[in-house]
């Protein structure tokens, strides 16, 4: 299944054009002693002209009959290249960036690319229950590995330390698969899912 690359993409969001939309499916969750229990997800990856993705999930709890039934989770983040950012670029707070992109052509964005022929990546993403995670790893073709490199957590919040992520592009769907440390365990099997483009 060819991706389609929308023509006013940023040049450095290219390696995650296979990624832009909305998906849909199922998958199952559980944790150390908790047992397994059937979800649905909505993902949807958008752009906006900036080196960014735009990340928003949304789990829902599966009753029965097999139908979504009560919320359990909303994620929300940024998903970009890893590079160092420039006068160019946004921020801090409020400063636009300038008209013109950092990285203006493919030709600047493959100087970023790995010895092992990928791209690195950071993405932050953020849960209520005052979850923030910054995860660094890298994007090659339709994968992607990447893992927690801080976790910011609020004096209230439950326990949860780190957390590997990993998706990628099978046969036009997308899988992806959650460890995490929480609750006074090890790294371990949290949540996987097989999702459906939708549109």
């Amino acid at each position: 299944m060819p991706v389609e690359i929308p023509t006013d993409l940023t040049p450095e969001l290219v390696p995650f054009a296979w990624l832009l939309g909305e998906w849909e499916g199922d998958g199952f969750l559980g944790y150390a002693d908790v047992d397994q229990r059937p979800f649905r997800q909505h993902v949807h990856f958008a752009h906006h002209g900036l080196p960014f993705l735009e990340y928003r999930a949304e789990t829902h709890l599966m009753d029965d009959d097999g139908l979504p039934s009560r919320l359990i989770a909303v994620e929300t983040g940024f998903w970009q290249l890893d590079r160092r950012f420039e006068d160019g670029d946004l921020g801090p707070g409020l400063m636009p960036p300038d008209v013109v992109p950092v990285l203006r052509d493919a030709e600047a964005v493959e100087k970023l690319r790995t010895g092992s022929g990928g791209f690195p990546i950071l993405a932050t993403i953020s849960r209520p229950g005052g979850v923030s995670e910054l995860y660094v790893g890298e994007i090659n073709g339709p994968r992607i590995q990447m893992g927690t490199d801080a976790v910011l957590r609020a004096a209230g919040a439950k326990p949860y330390t780190a957390a590997t992520r990993m998706l990628g592009l099978v046969n036009g769907d997308l899988f992806w698969a959650w460890d995490m440390a929480a609750d006074g365990h090890e790294l371990g099997t949290h949540a996987s899912a097989e999702l459906k483009k939708k549109g």
